[in-house]
């Protein structure tokens, strides 16, 4: 099944191994596991021809979540009759990404075009919305649906085989460096993204693809050392938000943490803007400080 993967490096901002997506083949056909961002559909839609397929050769595309550098394309394969699999909470957001890219641009202002692209609409009928557990044949392939909150309430790791497809709650890996949780805004939840780690643990793989990026084989050490990571930031942010300490004043202090806990790691400063750009870990103060709250709000 390996040879039948292709990881297809978007480039995005011009950099490597920062959004990948991924062209699986199979007897009726390619499939498409995450588009990336619409900023980078011409490179992608160059690295499908040099596989031998057009855009209108994918039929069947697979999103982990909706968020813009996984989910930002696939209007454009719709265009071309793709059918776009998705979650059940992601599913209106495609429809109609009116909310989806009015709070984009509240957050990316005058980015938002060089950093995202377009979103347009997706009819519904070429929208399927997949239920936690389903199996979608197509072909000889068999894919699995598992519901995998923590990162995003409407997140799926789409499994083929002893192949998981594992969008962001399998975390940010660059060139074999440290592996760091992408928390932003607003659905950061560690408990459910513990019960999720648990989950893929317990699915018998050999290999766990990831949109930052690339293959992992080690699959338990990684989520363990993610899990760790995870809580090691949240504990962080936990006393920032006991304090009501400001968003804007904390942001330089856990950028320099997270900076220096890549650099202990090992990961050469080279690497630091490809983490940055697959991760920004400023959306991580966001992301986080909402989580403590939403924690401290429902036990008053």
């Amino acid at each position: 099944m390996e040879n039948s993967i292709h990881i297809l490096d978007t480039q995005f901002l011009g950099l490597e191994q920062t959004i990948a997506t991924f062209l699986m083949e199979s007897p009726a056909g390619p499939i498409l596991i995450e588009t990336g961002p619409h900023s980078t559909f011409s490179r992608l839609e160059q690295l499908i021809q040099q596989k031998g397929y057009s855009i209108s050769d994918i039929q069947h595309v697979f999103l982990t979540h909706i968020h813009l550098d996984h989910a930002g394309a696939a209007w454009a394969f719709a265009e071309h009759g793709a059918t776009i699999y998705v979650h059940p909470f992601g599913y209106k957001h495609l429809a109609d990404p009116s909310k989806l890219m009015a709070s984009a641009q509240r957050i990316y202002k005058e980015h938002m075009d060089r950093l995202w692209g377009q979103m347009k609409a997706i009819p519904e009928t070429q929208l399927r919305a997949v239920p936690h557990g389903e199996a979608i044949t197509i072909g000889d392939l068999v894919v699995n649906a598992w519901h995998t909150p923590g990162h995003a309430v409407h997140h799926i790791a789409w499994q083929i085989g002893d192949a998981l497809f594992a969008g962001d709650v399998a975390g940010v890996k660059i060139n074999n460096g440290m592996v760091v949780p992408p928390c932003p805004p607003p659905d950061i939840h560690v408990e459910d993204w513990q019960k999720s780690i648990a989950l893929i643990k317990n699915l018998d793989l050999k290999h766990v693809y990831l949109t930052h990026f690339g293959s992992i084989d080690n699959v338990n050490t990684h989520l363990e050392d993610l899990e760790k990571t995870l809580l090691t930031w949240a504990n962080w942010m936990k006393p920032k938000w006991e304090e009501r300490a400001d968003k804007k004043l904390i942001t330089p202090d856990f950028q320099a943490f997270v900076q220096q806990q890549l650099l202990d790691f090992g990961v050469p400063q080279s690497d630091l803007p490809y983490y940055e750009a697959a991760n920004p870990s400023w959306m991580s103060v966001a992301g986080l400080m909402r989580y403590w709250r939403k924690k401290e709000e429902k036990t008053q």
